[in-house]
């Protein structure tokens, strides 16, 4: 094992403490995580890998004025929205391990979830122009409005994180990234001081890792830079943490 991965081991090892040590509101005990899907667009232009992070407002009660990735949880429309290409067959076994009721529709819609919840809080439209595009109503609607199809082939599924019992909000949540190379549109407007992310930052990796964010952020931030570092393939692992036994457990899907 190379310095470099006994400290980023270190990092993961340090970041998963931090979320043990979260103060919890255990009068929540049956709230079930609901499935959510989270999006890093990363910048891989340069040496230094840069990602996308938004400031939550301030006047938030989930998660005020942290540092976050665009996401949120599954919409119906989600199934129904059509695509350029399809999710990567590792990705998306991967996406169906320890998956109640498991489907490669379901899969698909947690990627597409990803897609459009960026879209919903940052203006930006991911995937390829097609004068064939179309799509269901609400969100996606902009989507066809500019002609531009998801390309799910290109989006990589990187991590899970169940949150704890004892919460009362719960999201079992898939990070997925893409490559920024992959922005079709942008709709301006979306951020500003009275949406839900206030401001969009691109942020060198090693730089991003210091911003006021949630531990998940963190850990995921740590679990991409290996990621890239081994080569950004679809065959690599995915990191799964959950609570076992009372404290968060890194397992690989």
């Amino acid at each position: 094992m190379t310095d470099i991965d006994s400290k980023r081991i270190e990092r993961l090892n340090d970041f998963v403490r931090r979320m043990n040590a979260v103060d919890r509101d255990l009068s929540h005990k049956l709230v079930r995580p609901r499935d959510a899907a989270t999006l890093i667009l990363v910048d891989r232009s340069e040496r230094m890998p840069k990602v996308l992070l938004g400031k939550r407002h301030a006047r938030h009660k989930f998660m005020p004025g942290k540092f976050v990735f665009p996401g949120g949880g599954v919409d119906p429309t989600d199934k129904a929205m059509p695509v350029a290409s399809s999710l990567d067959p590792q990705a998306e076994m991967r996406l169906m391990q320890r998956f109640h009721k498991a489907s490669p529709a379901r899969a698909r819609a947690l990627a597409l979830a990803a897609v459009r919840e960026t879209f919903e809080e940052t203006g930006l439209l991911l995937g390829i122009h097609s004068e064939a595009a179309r799509a269901p109503l609400g969100a996606w609607s902009e989507f066809a409005q500019h002609k531009v199809l998801p390309d799910l082939a290109r989006i990589h599924f990187v991590g899970r994180a169940i949150t704890p019992p004892g919460r009362s909000r719960r999201f079992d949540a898939r990070f997925f990234t893409m490559d920024a190379s992959n922005i079709a549109h942008r709709v301006e407007g979306v951020t500003g001081p009275d949406a839900e992310l206030v401001e969009l930052v691109w942020m060198p990796l090693t730089e991003a890792k210091q911003l006021d964010m949630p531990a998940v952020t963190g850990v995921m931030l740590e679990e991409l830079d290996g990621r890239i570092a081994e080569g950004f393939s679809h065959d690599l692992p995915v990191p799964f943490y959950r609570v076992i036994r009372g404290g968060f457990r890194r397992e690989l899907l």
